[in-house]
């Protein structure tokens, strides 16, 4: 998950799936995006956007449909309980890492 997201443009795509809209449901259907869609909005191209969903898609971050002529996508709950478990983790087993500590006080 970590390798697939390493890459700026599928962490910006990744990103921008899990934000829901302001017109959009909490529900898995009200999170989807069309890929078309998607690109237009963080200005990339068709065929890239395609390479990047398959790369998350691989990852198991992301699931794609068909539907007609669009491609929906949306984040797996899963991967995302995953992620957040990780972190939780992390923070438990080490505390909050020294940088962030001091931006959470307000210092720099």
């Amino acid at each position: 998950m970590f390798k697939a997201l390493s890459n700026p443009q599928r962490l910006r795509i990744f990103l921008s799936l899990t934000q829901c809209c302001a017109s959009c449901e909490a529900t898995e259907e009200g999170m989807r995006r069309c890929v078309g869609e998607l690109g237009e909005d963080l200005d990339v191209g068709p065929s890239t956007v395609s390479h990047h969903m398959k790369e998350l898609r691989q990852a198991g971050l992301v699931c794609v449909e068909r539907r007609g002529q669009k491609v929906e996508c949306w984040v797996r709950d899963e991967a995302l309980q995953v992620l957040a478990a990780f972190f939780a983790d992390a923070v438990e087993k080490r505390g909050p890492v020294p940088a962030l500590r001091a931006a959470s006080a307000g210092r720099r």
